[in-house]
């Protein structure tokens, strides 16, 4: 049966290329998606799949019952865009101004539904079901994973897997590791308050813009002086503002930044140094700091034997040269919090090409992959699934 499904993958992949490109045209935003789970809900009714809608929010979740008992997987897709102009000079460039597609997440969608199609024209034949989760906002915390879970899009569910196409690794190629492959994702915002005055008089002032610039300074020993070197962890200050005029020192500065950890010790102990620094720093000239600290996504840790299943499959398909262990990376991802749940799987699928100017990294105005990856996916998906109701 597999290779019968990998045919019909191929032969509507002029279809999935139609669906991704009409999201790609008419991207929308997190939280703000409308049109594109309403589309998704009704291609996958068109299947004769169970759905259901506003999943969590704005999710879209379909069930395919096999005819034959069975366990039930489950497989994961994104479809929100980034508030990027798209710069590409394609037909299907964004309509939308200011919104794009820069991360994918239209790629996922459309190969995901590929698989739903040619698994409904074999249910009867299939044991156990399959749920697709669409899942809205994984661009912007707290994402749509953690509320659609809430809601009950893994109840019944014994294993998940997911997939992200990645644009700067070769079309062909799949990437893929156990344990820990994505960061946990955390905000913080420091605001703060000195004695604004005169340039001229900066004795008769707390200069907040040089507390801020000090504290910038300070945050930086908490990765090299705080943190095991053996413990991956990143701190940056990626907004700094302060004052609006030359012969002004400002009453206030604000700053914004990212930390990136993979293990919850160094996470907490990292959100602590930052509120006792910024206390302490604006403390030593006179100055007051309110800290705001978001913990956003956690890491993404991958369950060891399902990674080795999609690694076992992702070889005989595509060849042993042609899977590689990914290098953990600090970007942060929503899928973690299925993986908190319930087993499963999340691996890199190649989609760049040079060919077709696919070179561009992740959230730039010209990205673009290689369509074909939807296939790969796809078959790595459709044998999974097999797989594992067979085991």
């Amino acid at each position: 049966m597999q290779q019968s499904l990998f045919q019909r993958l191929e032969e509507i992949y002029p279809e999935l290329v139609d669906f991704r490109r009409d999201l790609h045209m008419y991207p929308e935003l997190s939280f703000h998606e409308e049109r594109t789970p309403e589309k998704i809900a009704q291609y996958l009714e068109a299947l004769g799949i169970e759905v259901r809608t506003k999943v969590g929010g704005r999710g879209v979740v379909g069930l395919l019952r096999g005819g034959k008992p069975g366990k039930t997987v489950a497989i994961r897709a994104d479809f929100d865009a980034l508030p990027i102009q798209d710069e590409k000079e394609v037909s299907y460039k964004s309509r939308v101004p200011g919104v794009m597609h820069a991360c994918g997440h239209d790629i996922h969608t459309a190969s995901v539904l590929g698989v739903a199609k040619v698994l409904s024209e074999v249910k009867e034949q299939l044991a156990g079901n399959v749920v697709f989760i669409h899942q809205f906002a994984e661009e912007l915390a707290p994402g749509g994973a953690k509320p659609m879970i809430e809601d009950g899009c893994l109840d019944g569910v014994d294993v998940i897997y997911g997939a992200h196409v990645w644009s700067t690794e070769p079309y062909g190629q799949v990437s893929l590791n156990e344990g820990y492959i994505l960061a946990a994702a955390d905000e913080f915002e420091i605001e703060i308050t000195g004695k604004g005055g005169h340039g001229a008089t900066p004795h008769q002032t707390v200069d907040s813009l040089v507390v801020g610039s000090q504290l910038v300074l300070n945050l930086q020993q908490i990765v090299s002086r705080k943190v095991d070197p053996l413990k991956p962890a990143v701190v940056t200050v990626g907004s700094f503002h302060s004052g609006n005029a030359f012969n002004v020192i400002p009453n206030t500065a604000y700053l914004k930044g990212t930390v990136r950890t993979f293990d919850a010790d160094v996470r907490e102990m990292i959100q602590k140094e930052i509120a006792q620094i910024a206390k302490a720093t604006c403390e030593t000239f006179g100055a007051e700091a309110k800290v705001n600290y978001l913990q956003g996504y956690p890491s993404v840790w991958n369950h060891p034997p399902e990674t080795a299943r999609i690694e076992r499959i992702a070889k005989t398909l595509l060849g042993e040269e042609n899977v590689t262990k990914m290098v953990p990376l600090m970007g942060g991802e929503d899928f973690a919090y299925y993986l908190e749940k319930i087993p499963g799987s999340f691996f890199l699928v190649g989609g760049g090409n040079p060919d077709i100017k696919a070179t561009y990294p992740h959230h730039h105005p010209r990205f673009d992959v290689d369509e074909r990856a939807m296939i790969i996916a796809g078959k790595v998906f459709i044998t999974a699934i097999l797989d594992y109701v067979e085991q």
